[in-house]
């Protein structure tokens, strides 16, 4: 019989502890010895974390609990849709009596006999403006004061005994007021028009001009106010298209800016809308003529 392998025992020996404890074997525990790692709620029988809702299984992640898959987002699983109440899309709709707040004033239904004319078949209309009645300001003063001075003057010369001048003042008086006339009716057939496909302005009696720009071709659209059209709530309208000389630039003195402002980029940038609120708004107005 052979002597064991290793070293002789020394009892002195300092790594003697060391080595001992090192190549003590470790004990298995059982299920029935206590609260360990095994029976406890721990690695072996407890709740993995590939049986865990927010990793394994739950709508953010594709794969089963221990099918041995890699954690794979779902982006379609975890999308909502946005939800809108009906009182975040109140102030675009008006009640019975419109006290409802709106941001955009409502659209016209139809063109006028005016504007009909230069519409084609398969463009939308979306309303027309007049200019604000500022734009006839230098024609009415011009008027006023002609008004005044000539009938002062015709008055002056009736005394004079000289019919001659009295009457060619007269008639310098008639003269400046059909110019005065001919500014209004000119000011009433002048239009901004804005449809879903371009804005026009239509002007002239008798020479008519009609000038127009395409929504996708304008690249930058501002509009200024000076304090008196704060005030008067008009303003002038710029309109800008990729750098080039256009004859539709500058629009001047157009009524409620900020609306028709918001309109125009709400055309532009938002047609679905344009369209959705005009169903809606046509719907409305079944459902009132119905009951």
């Amino acid at each position: 019989m052979g002597s064991p392998s290793g070293p002789p025992f020394d009892p002195d020996d300092p790594d003697r502890e060391r080595r001992e404890r090192d190549t003590e074997p470790i004990p298995r525990i059982g299920p029935d010895d206590g609260p360990g790692y095994g029976a406890g709620p721990g690695l072996s029988d407890g709740p993995s974390l590939s049986d865990d809702v927010g990793y394994g299984d739950g709508p953010g992640y594709a794969g089963q609990g221990r099918s041995g898959r890699g954690w794979i987002r779902d982006p379609e699983a975890s999308y909502q849709p946005p939800q809108i109440s009906e009182d975040e899309l109140a102030g675009l709709r008006a009640d019975a009596t419109g006290s409802t707040p709106r941001r955009v004033l409502p659209l016209e239904d139809e063109p006028s006999s005016l504007v009909a004319r230069y519409l084609f078949p398969t463009e939308r209309y979306r309303g027309e403006w007049k200019r604000h009645w500022i734009h006839l300001t230098n024609p009415l003063l011009i008027g006023i004061a002609a008004t005044f001075v000539l009938g002062y003057l015709s008055g002056f010369l009736a005394g004079q005994d000289v019919g001659a001048l009295t009457t060619i003042a007269v008639l310098l008086w008639f003269a400046v007021m059909g110019w005065v006339a001919w500014k209004v009716a000119d000011w009433w057939y002048d239009r901004f028009i804005l449809t879903n496909k371009r804005v026009m302005v239509v002007n002239g009696i008798v020479t008519r001009k009609v000038a127009m720009m395409p929504l996708v071709r304008v690249t930058d659209m501002k509009y200024e106010q000076t304090p008196t059209g704060r005030a008067l709530n008009y303003g002038t309208f710029v309109l800008e298209s990729a750098g080039q000389e256009q004859a539709l630039r500058e629009i001047k003195n157009l009524p409620n800016p900020n609306e028709l402002y918001l309109r125009v980029v709400e055309e532009m940038y938002e047609p679905q809308a344009v369209e959705a609120r005009l169903g809606k708004e046509a719907d409305e107005a079944k459902a009132d003529d119905g009951a």
